[in-house]
């Protein structure tokens, strides 16, 4: 018997604030702090603190990022770099290039023993701390300590475990398996931990992480870089073999800057510039501009239109500025965040893989990152290794403006999926009038590797359209695989005032939820 599924998700429509990110709890411990009088930044940080307990695999304290801040009375949008770092004492000749190949269709050289990509080996310097805090001293209204009390909380009682959780758990159990302190944490005897058939809640307590917080609460976002926890940092660090030290902790600060922006239709664009998706997505959309004839919905030559400047886009990438990452997964979450008074952040923050490096430091309980994984690693690429650079990253965070005031902040998780996906959803919205609900709910192709994936859901021609340029590959938009990238929302509408959410249809936990914490799930 063959059975088909329909999975839908509406979108949340208020006057209020609006918070839609990856995991339900999170967005609702954002969504309170704009019901208590709260900005977008405001919500946004504690939203990200939280996202690094419930969903530790994705984002956390460990990892970096990028953030957009848009100003309702200003029209100024700025942007956050707290992107990871390598160790200034790098050495290049520690990651010995093998015989064969990667994974990657771009066929990078493989590293002995995959140093670059797991272990202690593979973690950069950590900036998301960094950044939170620098947001928050910027633009927030509430304190540090106020803005860590709900992750606390969260850690003290631990994640809510489900079958998502023991799915993502199992996914990556043989690497957690590898390092003694994250099979502690998340396995039981080698598996993960096991749901309660009787549906009651289980939770995954994370004392040493809640500790970790509090000390963090108490003495500052510094102390992680140069403090008694910058200490513990370093010493487990060097105790596995990491290069990093205590003065790279010490010397690591996030970078204000202004965005990449390009003017499409009658918005205007604001990315990440530099080593970021941003880059490549505007290029793309310039293309997409010229080329794209707009009907009253996508077709197949619209598909034809975003597969090639997709395309053209990468190529370019991989010649001026080189490649991000691997086609495994990169396992990133994305917020986006919009206030009642029109204020927006959009925010992505990733640890890179799935449980990152999957080393968890013993002494402080949170897992670091495995930014090593997004350099090339021969020694004569653009992207390639050296001491103290950051890698190009696929995190592309946007935010539009409208008439000089916020519009739309919109990102993504889902590595090197993200800026084709980003290109297809603000093309939706922008150029056929369509509410998130129906963007996100619109099939997409993913145009990130030379063969074409097209969603099954899409009509039958555009596969065929696309096959005149590019082999194609059918695949379904399903939760595992990540086929397309999972996408976040939020817009206002310039003409009643009134903003709009929209979280990924195919994640289980991804939600938008209004200020005073009714939520998508809720509905």
């Amino acid at each position: 018997m063959i059975q088909t599924w329909e999975i839908r998700k509406g979108q949340v429509e208020s006057d209020k604030g609006l918070v839609a990110a990856q995991h339900f709890e999170a967005a609702r411990a954002g969504a309170r702090v704009l019901g208590h009088g709260g900005n977008a930044i405001d919500a946004a940080v504690v939203t990200a603190l939280v996202l690094s307990v419930v969903e530790p695999w994705l984002s956390g304290v460990g990892g970096g990022g990028f953030l957009l801040y848009g100003n309702a009375a200003t029209g100024q949008v700025e942007t956050l770099d707290f992107n990871v770092r390598a160790p200034r004492k790098l050495d290049p000749a520690d990651y010995p290039l093998v015989g064969g190949r990667d994974v990657d269709w771009f066929e990078w050289p493989a590293v002995e023993g995959d140093r670059n990509i797991i272990g202690y080996s593979s973690i950069c310097v950590p900036g998301a701390v960094a950044g939170l805090a620098a947001a928050l001293e910027k633009h927030g209204t509430i304190t540090w300590r106020e803005a860590l009390a709900p992750a606390i909380a969260v850690a003290e009682r631990g994640m809510e475990l489900d079958w998502f959780s023991a799915l993502c758990f199992a996914i990556d159990a043989d690497g957690l398996s590898r390092f003694e302190t994250s099979a502690a944490l998340f396995l039981r005897e080698g598996t993960p931990a096991k749901v309660l058939a009787s549906g009651e809640p289980r939770y995954l307590p994370m004392p040493a992480k809640a500790a970790m917080l509090k000390n963090l609460a108490e003495r500052g976002a510094r102390d992680f870089y140069e403090g008694e926890i910058a200490s513990r940092i370093a010493a487990d660090l060097k105790a596995g073999g990491s290069a990093i030290d205590q003065d790279d902790l010490a010397g690591y600060q996030p970078r204000w800057g202004r965005p990449a922006t390009q003017n499409y239709r009658d918005t205007e664009i604001n990315a990440i510039a530099g080593l970021s998706g941003g880059p490549s997505y505007v290029q793309a959309m310039r293309e997409v501009e010229t080329h794209l004839v707009a009907g009253t919905s996508p077709d197949a030559g619209a598909a034809r239109v975003y597969a090639r400047a997709i395309r053209r886009s990468y190529e370019d990438r991989l010649k001026t500025m080189g490649q991000a990452g691997r086609t495994g997964e990169d396992c990133t979450s994305h917020l986006s965040v919009v206030d009642r008074h029109g204020n927006m952040v959009s925010l992505t923050n990733t640890l890179l893989s799935r449980f990152g490096s999957k080393v968890t430091l013993p002494s402080l309980g949170f897992l670091m990152n495995n930014g090593m994984m997004w350099f090339d690693p021969r020694h004569n690429a653009s992207n390639r290794m050296a001491p103290g650079a950051q890698p190009l990253a696929n995190m592309c965070p946007l935010l539009l403006t409208k008439n000089g005031k916020p519009y739309l902040a919109i990102g993504a998780a889902g590595g090197r999926q993200i800026f084709p996906a980003l290109v297809q959803l603000t093309s939706y919205v922008v150029d056929y009038g369509m509410t998130l609900e129906q963007a996100f709910h619109e099939p997409r192709i993913d145009a990130s590797t030379p063969t074409i994936c097209v969603d099954r859901a899409a009509p039958a021609d555009v596969a065929a359209a696309i096959s005149a340029d590019y082999p194609v590959r059918l695949v379904s938009n399903t939760l595992h695989p990540v086929n397309f990238a999972i996408a976040s929302a939020v817009r206002r509408d310039p003409l009643t005032s009134l903003n709009q959410g929209m979280a990924h249809p195919t994640n289980p936990w991804s939600d938008v939820v209004e200020e005073g914490c009714h939520g998508a799930r809720d509905a």
